[in-house]
């Protein structure tokens, strides 16, 4: 939803002459979501891949193979990269970013050095990155596209790269002036510049291509 929808549903709302008695309701649902958000916090194990989205426990199935690889082949070049240059902390499947209402365990985020100097050895909770990449899969397409759009753009997170195995695509949006994600590349070959990790350039197909991935890994470290 954009800005002008959500202006354009508050002023809805304060003509109603029962908005009071609407948002009473709202804060009545929201204390209820935020009791579920702590039995949540409660009784997630280290062994569940989970998330907490709009008052809801969404468990993860397990990925397909080429899910697995992409997100590895990724995993080896940014880690390696942000690890010479010491530019911050890598979070990957089980690192969970907590936001203002919901819980996200992405593929793969990045967190800069002034966000990162302050975590804690037994942290289980994250704040907000600079990157987060989505590998997409049948069952989380839906709100990789949808609800964790909005709230990663709503969070200022930088930049967002979806990345879909099966076409071995990648989208990069990133947030332009407006703070407003806009869509800077979707290609399955040349190469990508991420800006929220400084320097940061890969060969697309590194992502998906073993060999391509090896001799861009090489040039990392050399």
């Amino acid at each position: 939803m954009n800005t002008g929808s959500y202006q354009q549903l508050m002023d809805h709302i304060l003509s109603l002459p029962n908005a009071p008695i609407l948002l009473k309701q709202i804060n009545t649902k929201l204390e209820e979501e935020k009791k579920r958000r702590i039995r949540f916090y409660n009784e997630i194990t280290e062994y569940e891949k989970a998330e907490f989205i709009n008052g809801q426990i969404v468990i993860h199935s397990p990925v397909k193979k080429e899910h697995n690889d992409v997100t590895i082949a990724l995993l080896k070049l940014i880690s390696s990269y942000v690890e010479v240059h010491k530019l911050g902390y890598v979070g990957c499947e089980k690192i969970m970013i907590s936001l203002s209402r919901n819980d996200y365990e992405p593929g793969l985020c990045f967190f800069n050095k002034e966000k990162s100097r302050d975590f804690t050895k037994g942290q289980t909770l994250f704040p907000a990155p600079d990157l987060i990449v989505e590998v997409l899969s049948k069952g989380t397409a839906g709100n990789d596209r949808g609800v964790k759009f909005d709230d990663y753009q709503a969070h200022k997170i930088l930049e967002y790269w979806i990345i879909d195995p099966d076409k071995e695509t990648v989208e990069q949006y990133r947030l332009n002036e407006a703070q407003k994600y806009e869509l800077i590349l979707k290609a399955s070959e040349g190469d990508i510049n991420c800006k929220a990790i400084g320097g940061f350039k890969i060969a697309i197909a590194s992502i998906f291509d073993e060999e391509v991935n090896l001799r861009e890994l090489k040039r990392i470290l050399a």
